[in-house]
């Protein structure tokens, strides 16, 4: 199945990379997170790749899933506090 290449979104003081990654496909999306200086992901889809490699990186993995069909609960990023 072909996957998007990662696209990168700023809004304000944040930036976003939308990517769909795979255990198959991890070392490549692993390098693009370095290039980005990414220091945690947000996964708001179900998860399609293990994050132990990522984690290993020193990059931390949350899990926000929800229905898309269903109601869920709206994540605020702005106060989120980001380990540093």
């Amino acid at each position: 199945m072909n996957r998007p290449a990662p696209v990168e979104v700023t809004c304000r003081s944040m930036r976003f990379i939308t990517q769909n990654s795979t255990n198959a496909t991890l070392s490549k999306f692993i390098e693009e997170l370095k290039k980005y200086g990414v220091t945690t992901i947000v996964r708001v889809c179900e998860a399609t790749y293990d994050t132990t490699l990522v984690e290993k990186e020193g990059i931390h993995v949350l899990d926000w899933n929800y229905e898309p069909s269903g109601s869920y609960v709206v994540y605020s990023l702005h106060h989120f506090k980001y380990r540093k």
